[in-house]
């Protein structure tokens, strides 16, 4: 995780607070190409990785979202093998999405880690107490954010994230062990 260098301890801080983790879903949780098959039906490939990660997070209790300008089969699918709590597709407003998910979910913007990948990500970035930009994301967005990951989006991103924000809480070692008991 790279966090800029006079920020170090305030983004342990920030990650100690967080009970939701939010992320876009191309460039985050995939690697950002869109494919169709030969009947237009998208398909998408997401990193097993980032869903024992997410299945940890959950381990840990924390709070889940998915938010993406785009609506997909394959989202969904994933979403729901994945158990995420909060699903926003096809939100363009994603600052709009992040103030229903603190409604629904009674916490607070400071509360919420959100990981995205472009300009769109941008406002929700800004908004939550821990703005996190994958390694390969536009140009411009890591400078908003408080946090970039080493590694790239699609790859093990989020799971780099959750285990960073387990470790700033003191957690990772026994929800890792944890899930690893319930896998």
């Amino acid at each position: 995780m790279i966090c800029k260098p006079d920020d170090a301890s305030e983004c342990f801080l920030r990650a100690g607070r967080i009970k939701a983790l939010v992320m876009d879903v191309d460039g985050v949780l995939t690697e950002g190409r869109i494919s169709y098959d030969e009947h237009s039906v998208e398909l998408k490939s997401f990193n097993a990785k980032d869903g024992f990660g997410i299945k940890m997070a959950r381990t840990a209790g924390l709070i889940t979202a998915l938010i993406s300008g785009r609506e997909s089969r394959s989202i969904r699918r994933r979403a729901a093998e994945l158990k995420i709590d909060h699903l926003f597709l096809g939100r363009y407003d994603k600052r709009n999405a992040l103030e229903e998910l603190c409604r629904a979910a009674q916490i607070t913007p400071a509360e919420v880690c959100y990981i995205g990948d472009d300009l769109p990500d941008q406002p929700v970035m800004e908004a939550v107490g821990l703005g996190i930009a994958v390694a390969d994301a536009a140009a411009g967005l890591p400078e908003r954010s408080h946090l970039q990951t080493e590694t790239p989006g699609g790859r093990g991103a989020v799971r780099e994230v959750i285990e960073f924000l387990l470790f700033a809480q003191g957690r990772l070692a026994s929800v890792k062990a944890a899930a690893v008991a319930s896998h």
